[in-house]
């Protein structure tokens, strides 16, 4: 089974649109979705000023997950590994939750890494992982 991390874009993304893509991510079988309270936090947060009307789907999607209480303090970025303060914690949870992808949509500072495994996770998006269902 799957260990998929997803980042707190794609989660603000499929809860934005109904009928997003991303969607299928829910609807696959053998596959663990997980996340942060970070990622979860950052996601709830633009969702409820760009779109309040989807809080509550936001919610229904999060309620299937497994939502990591996690802290990173103790883990340290693989050498060589360069991102962004805030996105530290995306991939320090991922490689802390033992998750076998992490998915995400942010390709101005997870871009360099998409398809590489650091810290044990390979990092790809969306449209990546999900083409290994067709």
């Amino acid at each position: 089974m799957d260990r998929v991390f997803l980042d707190a874009n794609v989660l603000y993304a499929a809860a934005f649109r109904q009928g997003s893509p991303l969607r299928r991510l829910w609807q696959l079988s053998d596959v663990e979705l997980w996340t942060s309270e970070y990622a979860a936090a950052q996601a709830l947060g633009n969702l409820s000023q760009d779109r309040p009307d989807r809080v509550a789907e936001f919610h229904r999607l999060i309620s299937v997950m497994r939502v990591t209480a996690q802290d990173t303090s103790a883990v340290v970025l693989p050498g060589g590994v360069s991102l962004a303060v805030k996105d530290r914690p995306v991939l320090l949870g991922a490689i802390q939750s033992q998750a076998h992808y992490l998915v995400t949509g942010d390709k101005t500072h997870f871009g360099p890494y998409f398809g590489q495994v650091v810290g044990g996770v390979r990092i790809l998006r969306p449209a990546q992982y999900l083409a290994s269902f067709r």
